[in-house]
Order: structure tokens, then C-alpha cells, then sequence
């Protein structure tokens, strides 16, 4: 079969030159042939060896597919795995699996082209955590039976609370006791333990069994059920306030740990009126609980018994400040004089058991302590010394505030404690000083007239007298004697000042120009020197007084400016549709409570701002859905965002604790069984707990689920709402598939859809039926009796009673003898048996199921012949 076609030379070669043979093969079987040519060169012989082959295929399939560790969170994931045909001719492959945990294979067969090569996908359940190791055979053309294994590792999504330092498994944090009002930071690690990323968030469980609200748990049962008051207040305290926790939202990378920060703030519960809690403490048990974004298919279904979250108990105590000052609070000081000082000593000592206390007084005039700061240790004294050093005379009633000194929060960075004062006690102070009295001793003057005297002149008091720079002028508004008035004066007016004899030195000087002064006496006008060098002219004066009006009303001026700029502040903030530029509640009057009313009043959990600081608390979660202000729409949504409103919010980035108060389930769609070629809804509820709308996209790929609409929603602020989903199938068997969605464009989710295929489907009520004559009626009267059709399949199932022939005829008849029994009803068919002489007592009928099953049933006529 091998032709060789060469002309051979019948010279030797020449160098340089070549000869050509060409060789033809011509198969006739399908057979690979083997064959040689021999080259005679010279004295030498070569031989080549010639291979006939017929084209074959020559396929070749990966032996294992890994999908590693992945994440139990009923997600539908692929991969995909390679046939390829190195051959020169075109194979088949045929790919078999008897197991149940691999959900889909396709293609189970096909054709591979030469040179290429053709992929096939395998599908898993990331339903349960479980390890997956299954074999499917692929039967290779030419190559025989091959195994390929699938493997894969499903793990639980688990978050661990870790101790910074030691790194082991942290069940509970103890912050002791800490003062009313101060702070406590504890540091935890939150540890990933999973192969995936997971956006967490921190939830504050506050209706959990065990947890402590204030209770003194050191006292005896019979005390703490006594005091029913302050359970009863604690009830709707919002426990997010107690506990702070920075980060409470994040995400972690896969085996990623990060450094979350805990703080204790106690705050002190008030109880009834009457009830001395002074010195009460109060003790706190909380659990937080670290969990994945939407783990909340509690609210709609219950469908996973281990949820992906980690709990972490929180304890603490609060106790109030019991400093005790002997004397006190109320201290009395001797009464002194100015430049003296009186002291007392007073004790501090603290009262408690658990903490010191550092204090610090504030100063305040006219007395001094010391030390003014200092710390008392536990169950310890420390003595102060409080002094008054009054600097004027009178009486002084003073409040001395002591402040307590400890750790709290920075406002403006909640992750720095600073040391601040957290607790006030108050001293009343109580202080007198008197005037001391002088003995004046009068002393000759030696002769020398000082610029102040008194009448005579004659003598001088000590301790008065002192000369200042200038001498002062007696300036009395008043006419009370006409005695020693001249008769040229006693028409004047009198509006005019009164100078005493002895001014006479600052009368000359110059003084305010529209004043008159006049002597006490005979009210003779002074004289006043007024010098033109140093004094103001008329329009000096008059330019002034012209300079002062114009600074006056350029102050005025910004001032109005300011006015009008804060009113059209206000009435920018307050022009809207809903206060159409009216303040809400202006000029409104709060309403007079009685006591009584204060006695019924009971707390109410304040709904406060969703901030990145403040925690979710359990309760809170559990009434998203059920609060009055979620209302329900169930149509007329839109599709896409249309308003500038609902654009700007459906572009906003969500954070985790946003995403964890959108309620969108439930994860696994359960529709149980389902018939072939019909259709079956569920609803996906979605519940917007958030002030800004959301844009719901759902992406379905699936074809059974093609029917569903819509696909695409704008969710009010704080909604309820659902879509539906429409399932139906052609095929029977097990159908798992998922979906996915998406959150304002960005937040991605998934739902799992579960089903099984199954044809139609008509049981009965029983298999074997007897038939009793009826008492009363004659001997030929029929027998019957009713047999119940149950339909428990969602699709109308059309049926037909049919006999089974055999070699005698049949008494028996069923009516109706075909009809339908709808989805979930049942009907009541009439079995009846004739009698006669030859009659047959058995007979048998098979119910025929369109497009179903086939039930037989066999009836029995029990008949009593009497003798």
C-alpha cells in the first residue's frame, strides 16, 4: 500500500546536489501499516522505516476538580473541567453520576473536534458544611472508562472573639466596677476563621435570657423581686447607650483579625419616689454578638440552625460616688476681719469598697483648700484644710463644687479616653467679715496747711488723709439751706452743683463746661479756669460729639445686618412644604403634669438617630416589620429611579449595619413539590427599615423562573413590600438553582431555589373497600359505599376509572367514572354492587392518572346469607 516514486541516478552525485523520492501511501484496510525503505549508498545501506496510520481521535479529561474550601451559605458555584482531543479525528464522551450531592453536569455527552478542546461544568450546593468527595466516570472514545473526582470543602462562616494578648477564645469580658458616669475600654480581637470575605456587624442583644439591667446580684432574692420599680424601668431603657463598640460594622478579609474596642459607660436608673438609692450598686449582664450581614431569616423563615454569629457576654457593675466630708456638706467659719484667716478641717473619706476617687476642688474667691487635688484610696481618709481669707466685708454664701475625676469619651473621637470630670459634689461655705474698728487720734499740726483739711485745719485723724494725685471735688446735688444764702444768689437756679470750703486747690482746674458749681453756704458761683491750650473749642466739642454718633450707628448698623441675615437663616431652614416657614411649636405651652401622672409615667425606648456610633440592638431588629410606621405596598412601585430624590438616595453607598436593617427573604425559597408544566409563586418579601430608597435588581438566568415579574423596584423609605416568584419545569427530579440581586446597584445578594419535579399525582382514601347491605332495604337493593380521591399536588389531575377484566363479569361500578379533582381538593367517588344470582363478590378497578400514577383498588361485597 506504500508506492515510492523516485528516478535513481545513474551517476554518482556530484556534492552539493540532492536526489527526491516521494513515497505514497494508499490505504485499503482500517489498519495502522508498518513498513521500511532501504537508501543504498555506496557500500551502505539505510534503512527508514515507513508508518501507515489511519486518522484516530485521542481524547484526554483532567482527573480531579477542586473546589476548594468555600462558604455554607446555599449558593449555587461552578467549575468547569476540560476534554481535549489531541487527535486528528473528531471523538465522543459520555459522562455518567449515580450520586445526589452533584447537582448539575453538562454536557453528559458530546463530540470533541480534532485539535480543540470542550468544557463541561459541574455545579455544587453550598447548602450544609460537609465535605464533598464524589466520582463521576466519562467513557472516552478510544481511551476507555475514565474517574474524575470532585472535591470540595464546606465550611461554616465562622467569626471568633480572640484576646489581644494571649489569642485564645474569649467567652466573656469583666469591666468591674466603674463610677456612674465614667468610661471602661476593654480590646478584643474579631477573627475571621473562614476562606471568604464577611461584612460583620455588632448587635446588642437586649431581650436575651440572662441578661442583667441594674440588678445588685450580691443581694438576696427576696430584695431584688421587692424592688419591681426599677425592673420595671429598665425594661425600655435603650441599652446601646451602656455599651460602645468601635468598630460595630466592617469587613474582614479571609483569616483577617481586627482590633475592636469595647466601652462601658454605666448610667444610674432612677427609682420611685420615696426609695434612697444612694448608695445602691447596680450590675449590668449583656451580650453582644458579632454576625454576618443579612443573617436574618429568623423573621421570615427559620431555615439554618447554626447561625454565622458569635456571642460575647459583657459584665460590669456601676456604682455611684460615696465620698463623705466631716463636717459637711454645710461648713461655718469663725467671722474674722480683712487681712485675717480662719480654717477648718474637714475629713474626706471614701466609702467604697471597689474604687478610689480622685477629686480636685474648683477655686472660688475669698477662700482657699488645700490640697485642691489629691486621691483617696479605698475604704481610706484623707484630711483638707479649707481656709477663709476674705478680701471685703460682708457675709459670703458660696457653693464649692468638688470635681470627681475619671475616664470618658471624647465627643469628637469616641476611640480616645481622656481623663475629664464626670460627677459634681457641692460645700456650702459660709463666711463673715467684719469691719475692724479704729481709735482716731488726733495730733497737733505743726502749722503747715495740707491740700485736704478739715474745718479748723487744727488737726489731722491718722489713717485719713491720704493724698492722692489729685484733689478730690465735693460734688453734692443739693439746696437744702437758704440760711447763709447772699441776696444776689437766692434766685439761682437749682440744678447747681455744691463745692465744699475746702476744694478750693481743684476749683481753678478745668471741669465739665455746661456744670455750675457753688458754694454749700452763700452759693456764690466758683470760678473755673478754663485753658484754650488744653481744652476743646465749640466745634472740637461739636466734631466729637459728630464722630461718637457715627461710630454709634455704624455698630447699630451691623448689628441690624446681622439680625436680618440670622431671620433669613431661619426662614431658609423653616421654607418648606411641611413648615411652610412656620418654627414647629412655636408659641405652643407645655402641658402641667400632677404627680400623679409622674407616678404612671413609664419610659419609653427612644428611637434614636441610626449613626455610625450607636449599636443595633436585638429588639430593634426583631420590630423591623412589625412597627406602625412600615407601611405595606404591594403594587404601583416603580421600576427605576424618576425623581432627584430617589436618584441621590438609590446612589448612596450602604454600610453593613444599613444593609443588615434591609430585610430581603428568605435566603432559601422552598417550594416543595411541584408538577411538571405548571406554575407555582412565592413571595420574596423585602422590607426597607432605612430613610432613603433602595433599588432592588433581581438577575435571573434560570429558565424555569422566567415568568417572574418584576425584576426591578425603587422601595420607598420604611416599606414593606414583596415580588413574586414564579417557578415551573418541565423536567422531573430535583431542581436547585440560585439567583442573584442587587442592593442600590453595588450590594450584592443571592437566593436559593428549591423544588421538586413531580408528575402528577391522586391518592386514595383506601386500597381495599367492603361493602355492608344497607339494614332495612330488601335483598336486592345495592350495596354502597364512597371512596375519597385526594389530590395533594398543586396542579388539576384528570382521571378514569378503569375495570380489570377477568374471566367473569363484574357487579361493580364506580361513579364518576372520570372527572378532575383540582389542586389540594379531594372528591368522593360511589362504589356500587349490584346483586344477583351469580353475581361475583370481588371485583377490581385501577384509578388511571393522566400524565400520573395508577392506584388499584379492590372492593369486596360482604354478603350474609340467613338460613
Amino acid at each position: 500500500q506504500f508506492k515510492l516514486i523516485v528516478e535513481n541516478p545513474e551517476k554518482p552525485v556530484a556534492s552539493g546536489l540532492q536526489v527526491t523520492a516521494f513515497v505514497e501511501y494508499y490505504p485499503e484496510s482500517e489498519d495502522d501499516l508498518q513498513d521500511r525503505l532501504l537508501l543504498l549508498i555506496e557500500d551502505d545501506i539505510v534503512d527508514i522505516p515507513l508508518l501507515g496510520l489511519i486518522p484516530c481521535c485521542y481524547l484526554e479529561i483532567e482527573s480531579e476538580i477542586n473546589f476548594g474550601a468555600v462558604i455554607a451559605n446555599s449558593k449555587i458555584i461552578s467549575k468547569e473541567i476540560s476534554i481535549a482531543n489531541h487527535g486528528s479525528a473528531s471523538g465522543t464522551f459520555k459522562i455518567s453520576y449515580d450520586g445526589v450531592v452533584l447537582l448539575n453536569i453538562e454536557p453528559t455527552s458530546g463530540v470533541v473536534e480534532p485539535k480543540s478542546v470542550k468544557t463541561v461544568k459541574v455545579d455544587i450546593c453550598t447548602d450544609v458544611p460537609r465535605i464533598i468527595k464524589e466520582v463521576i466516570k466519562v467513557e472516552l472514545e478510544g481511551h476507555g472508562c475514565t474517574e474524575v473526582w470532585i472535591k470540595a470543602v464546606v465550611v461554616e462562616q465562622v467569626l471568633k472573639v480572640l484576646g489581644v494578648s494571649c489569642g485564645n477564645i474569649l467567652e466573656c469580658i469583666n469591666f468591674g466596677p466603674v463610677y456612674f458616669g465614667s468610661s471602661k475600654t476593654e480590646q478584643i480581637s474579631l477573627y475571621n476563621e473562614s476562606p471568604e470575605c464577611v461584612d460583620w456587624v455588632a448587635v446588642l442583644e437586649d431581650n436575651a435570657i440572662g441578661g442583667e439591667m441594674g440588678t445588685d446580684l450580691q443581694r438576696s432574692a427576696d430584695a431584688v423581686l421587692q424592688d419591681l420599680s426599677l425592673k420595671n424601668r429598665t425594661r425600655d431603657v435603650d441599652v446601646s447607650t451602656l455599651i460602645l463598640c468601635i468598630p460595630n460594622q466592617g469587613t474582614l478579609l479571609p483569616y483577617e483579625k481586627s482590633l475592636v474596642t469595647l466601652c462601658f459607660s454605666p448610667k444610674k436608673f432612677k427609682r420611685d419616689f420615696g426609695v434612697n438609692d444612694s448608695s445602691l450598686k447596680q450590675d449590668y449582664v449583656l451580650f453582644l454578638r458579632f454576625e454576618a450581614v443579612g443573617n436574618k431569616d429568623g423573621y421570615l423563615q427559620a431555615l439554618m440552625s447554626h447561625p454565622h454569629h458569635t456571642e460575647l457576654a459583657l459584665t460590669g457593675s456601676g456604682l455611684p460616688v460615696m465620698l463623705t466630708f466631716n463636717p459637711g456638706p454645710v461648713i461655718k467659719f469663725m467671722d474674722c476681719s480683712l487681712g485675717e484667716q480662719t480654717q477648718v478641717l474637714c475629713t474626706l473619706k471614701n466609702e467604697s469598697e471597689s474604687l478610689p476617687v480622685t477629686f480636685s476642688f474648683r477655686k472660688t474667691a475669698h477662700f482657699n483648700i488645700s490640697p485642691e487635688k489629691g486621691k483617696i484610696k479605698k475604704i481610706s481618709a484623707k484630711d483638707v484644710i479649707f481656709s477663709f481669707s476674705p478680701h471685703q466685708i460682708g457675709t459670703f454664701k458660696v457653693k464649692q463644687a468638688i470635681d470627681i475625676i475619671g475616664t470618658g469619651l471624647e465627643k469628637n473621637n469616641l476611640q480616645i479616653l481622656k481623663t475629664k470630670s464626670f460627677h459634681q459634689i457641692y460645700l456650702s461655705f459660709i463666711g463673715v467679715c467684719k469691719s475692724k474698728r479704729k481709735n482716731i487720734l488726733f495730733k497737733i499740726n505743726p502749722g503747715i496747711t495740707p491740700m485736704i483739711s478739715n474745718a479748723t485745719g487744727q488737726f489731722v485723724a491718722d489713717g485719713t488723709g491720704q493724698c492722692t494725685d489729685t484733689a478730690p471735688v465735693a460734688i453734692l446735688k443739693s439746696t437744702q439751706t437758704q440760711i447763709h444764702t447772699h441776696w444776689i444768689n437766692r434766685n439761682c437756679k437749682g440744678d447747681a452743683l455744691i463745692a465744699f470750703p475746702n476744694d478750693r486747690a481743684a476749683s481753678i482746674r478745668p471741669s465739665e463746661w455746661n456744670k455750675k458749681y457753688r458754694t454749700i453756704f452763700t452759693k456764690t458761683e466758683r470760678y473755673n479756669y478754663i485753658d484754650p491750650e488744653f481744652s476743646y473749642t465749640d466745634c472740637e466739642r461739636l466734631l466729637k460729639e459728630a464722630h461718637k454718633a457715627y461710630y454709634a450707628d455704624f455698630i447699630s448698623s451691623l448689628r441690624q445686618r446681622r439680625l436680618q441675615k440670622d431671620a433669613a437663616r431661619q426662614f431658609y431652614i423653616y421654607n418648606n412644604s411641611v413648615s411652610i416657614g412656620l418654627k414647629p411649636a412655636e408659641g405652643l405651652m407645655s402641658p402641667k403634669i400632677s404627680m400623679i401622672d409622674i407616678h404612671k409615667e413609664k419610659l419609653q425606648c427612644k428611637t434614636l438617630p441610626s449613626d455610625e456610633n450607636c449599636l443595633l440592638t436585638s429588639r430593634k431588629l426583631a420590630a423591623i416589620g412589625s412597627k406602625p410606621s412600615i407601611k405595606e405596598i404591594w403594587s404601583g412601585l416603580a421600576a427605576t429611579p424618576s425623581s432627584t430624590q430617589e436618584k441621590e438616595d438609590c446612589s448612596l453607598t450602604l454600610t453593613s449595619k444599613q444593609l443588615h436593617q434591609i430585610l430581603i427573604g428568605p435566603s432559601t425559597m422552598d417550594f416543595g413539590d411541584v408538577c411538571v408544566y405548571s406554575t407555582t409563586a412565592r413571595k420574596l418579601h423585602i422590607i426597607n427599615n432605612l430613610l432613603v430608597h433602595i433599588w432592588i435588581q433581581i438577575e435571573i438566568e434560570i429558565d424555569e423562573l422566567q415568568q417572574t415579574s418584576p425584576l426591578s423596584q425603587v422601595v420607598p423609605p420604611l416599606t414593606k413590600t414583596h415580588i413574586p416568584i414564579v417557578f415551573e419545569t418541565n423536567t422531573l427530579g430535583m431542581f436547585k438553582r440560585s439567583f442573584t440581586y442587587t442592593i442600590n446597584n453595588q450590594h450584592l445578594g443571592h437566593v436559593l431555589v428549591v423544588a421538586k419535579a413531580v408528575s402528577v399525582e391522586l391518592e386514595l382514601s383506601a386500597r381495599e373497600l367492603i361493602l355492608n347491605p344497607i339494614p332495612g332495604y330488601l335483598a336486592e337493593t345495592e350495596f354502597r359505599t364512597t371512596v375519597t380521591v385526594y389530590n395533594p399536588r398543586n396542579h388539576p389531575a384528570e382521571f378514569t376509572w378503569k375495570r380489570i377484566i377477568t374471566d367473569r363479569r363484574t357487579a361493580f361500578s364506580i361513579q364518576p367514572a372520570k372527572g378532575f379533582v383540582e389542586a389540594y381538593r379531594d372528591l368522593e367517588c360511589e362504589v356500587v354492587w349490584q346483586p344477583g344470582f351469580n353475581s361475583p363478590d370481588v371485583g377490581e378497578f385501577n384509578l388511571c392518572v393522566r400524565k400520573g400514577n395508577t392506584i388499584k383498588l379492590k372492593c369486596f361485597a360482604k354478603v350474609t346469607i340467613h338460613t
